[in-house]
C-alpha cells in the first residue's frame, strides 16, 4: 500500500505492490510472504483483481455489490463480488468491447457495445441475444421511460433501438458528420450527444426534436489565440442535476455549463493537450472528477481549486493499459464501504504515526539558497512559506529567479555530469600497483596468475601461495633491462604464443576445479569417464597445432609479400634501356614474331617438336611391319640452319635397330649415305 499527501488530504493506493504469479503453488507464495517485505505489506483488497493484458472500462453496479470489468486479450468480461472479495465469473467475448452499461440494478442485464457493430446483450446466465447496427459504434445511452438505446458512431445518425418491441426506431439525424459521446440526464431525460466539430446537441427524445446546440470549441479556445490547428471535439459529456451539464474536449479543457446559457460557467484546463476520457460530478462535497490518459484531477466547481478526492465518494477503480486494475482510498471523504470497514481501522493506525507534509508544486529552500539568489527581502511575505529550517516557495518562481541569477547553471551542471561518468568508468578499470617499464604485458599477466593462486591458498586450510617471479630476485633483469623485451612481432614468439596460450588456459581451468573442490570441502573419485579428459586433450593439442600452422603460414605470406614488394621496389628503381639484336650472316630477317618462335622452338622438348613437325607435315613416323620405325620427312629449301636443326632432331631419335641380325647405323649421316 502507498500512502501520498497531496494539500493535506491523504490518498492510500491499495493496489500498489508485487503482484504474485498465478501459476506459483500456496506453499511458494507463503515463503514469499515470509521473505519479501513489500509482499508483506501488500493489501489484496479483492482477490484476482487484474486482467490478463489491459482493462478498458469498470463499472460499478447500482446496488454497490457488484464490479464489472471489461478487458482483453483475449476479449472478456469479468464479475467480482464485493460481498465475497473474490471473482465471481467471467465470460469470453468474441471481439473488444468498446463501450457497456448495466441495465439492472445487480449484474442479470448487461449491454455490450463491440468493435465489429455488434450489440450484444447478457443476462444472469450468460449470452441471451446479438444484433448489428450501421455503423461503427463509439458510445450508447439508456432511456429508461421508453426503452430505448441510442447509439452514436462514425455517422450523423443516432440509431434507437427499443428493447420493450425488439425493433430498430427511426433515427435522429444531426447536423455532424460524426458523433463521440452521448449522455441522458437523469431527472428531465434530456438526450445529448458531443459531435466531432465540437458541438453539443440536445435533444428532446419523447418528440424526437432537437432542442438547442451548444458550440463548445469556441469557448474552449484561450482568449487572445491567433493560430487555432483544428477545432477541438466533445470527448467526454456528463449530467448532473437538471440544469448542470459537463463537457470534456479532445485537447484537455473541461467546460461546465448552465443548461439555460449558451456561455459556459468556467472552462478548467489540464495542461496535457491529451483528450478528456471521463468526467463525473461529486454532489455532496460539489466536486468534479475529469480524466485523462496522463492525470485525474478532482476540483471545486464554484472554486476551482484542485482538490484530490475519489469517484463514489470513497472508493476509485481506474483502467490502465496494465493487467492490475488500481483501486484507491480516500478516508477524508467518509467512511469506507461496508463491504471493506475494516480499511478505517487499518488508515486510522497509519495516521497516528507522524509523517511530514509535501506540498504539490513547491521547492524547499534554505536561507543560504535565499542569499544566493537575492530574494532575502521575501522572509516574512506570501510568497515564502515556513517549514522546519527553511522555506517553501513556488517551483515557478525559483526556476525564473535561478536563471536569472545563474544563466550558465547548465553548463555547470553538465560539466559536473562529464566529470561524474569519467571517474564512474575510472573506477571500472583494473587498479595496478606497479608495473615494471620492460615487459609489461608479461608483469601483468604473472600478476593476475598470482592473485588466483592467492585466493585458492586462502581457501585452503594449510595451503600456502607459491612465491611470485615478480618478486625473485633472479629474474629481475627481466624487467629491467630493455634488452629483454619480448618482441611479439618476431617469428619465434608467434609460433611458440599458441602453445603458451593453451598452456595457460589449461593451467586457469585447474585452478579453477581445484577452487570448486575447495568449496565444496569434499574429496571425489575421479570417474570412470576419463576417456572423455583424454579426448580434451587431444582436442586441444589439435587446436594448438592448428594455430601454429595457421602462424606458420602467415609468416610465409608475409615473407612472399616482403618478397613481392622488395621485386616492386627493383623494378621501380631500374631504368630500361633498349636492346639491339644481330643477324647471322645468310639468315633472312622476316620479322621480330619469327624469331622469337625460333626461340621457342629450341627451348622446347623432343617431344613437342615433333608433334609439331608432324602437325607442318615436315615429318611422319609410322611402324613397318617387321616392328621398326620409319621416319619420312621433308627439307626446306636454301634453310640450312633447318637442315641442321633436323639433323640433330634425328641423332636424338635414331636408336640401334636390330635388323637380320645387324645393327642398325647410329647417325643420320649413314642413313643419308
Amino acid at each position: 500500500m502507498q500512502i501520498s499527501s497531496v494539500n493535506d488530504v491523504k490518498i492510500y493506493n491499495l493496489s500498489y505492490g508485487k503482484s504474485l504469479p498465478e501459476w506459483l503453488s500456496d506453499r511458494k507464495k507463503r515463503q514469499l510472504q515470509k521473505k519479501d517485505v513489500d509482499i508483506q505489506r501488500r493489501i489484496e483488497l479483492i482477490q484476482d483483481f487484474e486482467m490478463p493484458t489491459v482493462c478498458t472500462s469498470i463499472k460499478v453496479s447500482r446496488d454497490g455489490q457488484f464490479i464489472l470489468a471489461a478487458g482483453t486479450y483475449k476479449p472478456r468480461i469479468r464479475c467480482y463480488d464485493t460481498y465475497q472479495l473474490s471473482l465471481k465469473f467471467e465470460r469470453c467475448l468474441d471481439s473488444d468491447v468498446v463501450a457497456f452499461d448495466i441495465l439492472s440494478d445487480d449484474y442479470s442485464k448487461l449491454v455490450f457495445l463491440h468493435s465489429d457493430r455488434y450489440v450484444e446483450f447478457h443476462s444472469q446466465h450468460g449470452y441471451y441475444y446479438k444484433t448489428r447496427i450501421p455503423k461503427f459504434g463509439r458510445d450508447f445511452s439508456y432511456h429508461y421511460p421508453s426503452c430505448d438505446l441510442f447509439f452514436v458512431g462514425t455517422s450523423s445518425e443516432v440509431f434507437r433501438l427499443n428493447l420493450e418491441q425488439g425493433r430498430f426506431l427511426n433515427s435522429l439525424q444531426t447536423d455532424a458528420l460524426e458523433n463521440n459521446v452521448c449522455d441522458i440526464n437523469p431527472i428531465h431525460h434530456l438526450f445529448a450527444t458531443g459531435t466531432s466539430e465540437g458541438r453539443v446537441e440536445c435533444w428532446d427524445p419523447r418528440v424526437r426534436n432537437r432542442v438547442g446546440i451548444l458550440d463548445c470549441a469556441l469557448s474552449s479556445l484561450p482568449e487572445g489565440a491567433e493560430y487555432v490547428p483544428s477545432l477541438p471535439a466533445i470527448s467526454a459529456l456528463k449530467f448532473n442535476g437538471s440544469l448542470t451539464m459537463a463537457a470534456g474536449t479532445s485537447t484537455g479543457q473541461v467546460l461546465l455549463y448552465d443548461l439555460r446559457s449558451n456561455q459556459p460557467l468556467l472552462v478548467k484546463d489540464h495542461f496535457y493537450s491529451l483528450p478528456i476520457k471521463s468526467l463525473h460530478f461529486h454532489d455532496k462535497l460539489d466536486l468534479i472528477v475529469s480524466a485523462d490518459s496522463k492525470i485525474i484531477k478532482i476540483w471545486n466547481k464554484d472554486t476551482v481549486r484542485i482538490s484530490k478526492s475519489h469517484y463514489r465518494t470513497r472508493m476509485l477503480f481506474t483502467a490502465n493499459e496494465d493487467p492490475k486494475m488500481n483501486t484507491f482510498y480516500i478516508p477524508a471523504l467518509g467512511p469506507a464501504p461496508r463491504w471493506c470497514s475494516f480499511l478505517d481501522n487499518l488508515t486510522e493506525e497509519l495516521e497516528e504515526s507522524p509523517e511530514s507534509t509535501v506540498y504539490d508544486d513547491y521547492k524547499f529552500v534554505t536561507r543560504k539558497d535565499l542569499e544566493n539568489l537575492g530574494l532575502s527581502h521575501l522572509v516574512g511575505s506570501s510568497l515564502l512559506r515556513a517549514y522546519m529550517h527553511g522555506y517553501f516557495m513556488d517551483i515557478r518562481l525559483y526556476h525564473k529567479v535561478k536563471t536569472m541569477a545563474n544563466p550558465f547553471a547548465y553548463e555547470e551542471y553538465r560539466k559536473d555530469k562529464i566529470r561524474q561518468k569519467i571517474e564512474e568508468s575510472r573506477t571500472q578499470r583494473v587498479q595496478i600497483k606497479k608495473l615494471p617499464k620492460v615487459n609489461k604485458e608479461l608483469a601483468l599477466k604473472l600478476m593476475e596468475e598470482g592473485d588466483d593462486e592467492a585466493e585458492l591458498a586462502s581457501r585452503k586450510k594449510k595451503g600456502k601461495a607459491l612465491p611470485s617471479i615478480l618478486g625473485d630476485d633472479r629474474f629481475k633483469v627481466m624487467f629491467e633491462n630493455p634488452e629483454y623485451q619480448v618482441d611479439e612481432h618476431s617469428e619465434e614468439f608467434r609460433l611458440l604464443n599458441p602453445i603458451v596460450s593453451k598452456v595457460g588456459q589449461k593451467r586457469k581451468k585447474k585452478l579453477r576445479l581445484l577452487a570448486q573442490q575447495v568449496a565444496a570441502d569434499e574429496e571425489e573419485e575421479e570417474p570412470e569417464g576419463r576417456a572423455s579428459s583424454e579426448e580434451e586433450s587431444s582436442d586441444d593439442d589439435k587446436s594448438w597445432v592448428e594455430e601454429v600452422r595457421e602462424q606458420r603460414r602467415l609468416l610465409r605470406q608475409e615473407d612472399r609479400d616482403r618478397q613481392r614488394q622488395r621485386r616492386k621496389e627493383v623494378d621501380r628503381n631500374t631504368v630500361l634501356q633498349p636492346q639491339f639484336y644481330q643477324i647471322k650472316a645468310g639468315e633472312e630477317f622476316r620479322s621480330f614474331n619469327d624469331m622469337a618462335r625460333k626461340q621457342r622452338l629450341q627451348k622446347a622438348s623432343l617431344e613437342d617438336r615433333l608433334k609439331l613437325e608432324e602437325h607442318t607435315g615436315t615429318s611422319n613416323m609410322a611402324d613397318t611391319a617387321v616392328g621398326s620405325k620409319q621416319l619420312t620427312f621433308t627439307l626446306k629449301k636454301g634453310d640450312k640452319s633447318d637442315g641442321r636443326t633436323l639433323l640433330s632432331t634425328m641423332e636424338q631419335l635414331v636408336q640401334p635397330i636390330v635388323q637380320g641380325g645387324e645393327e642398325a647405323p647410329r647417325s643420320p649421316e649413314d642413313i643419308f649415305n
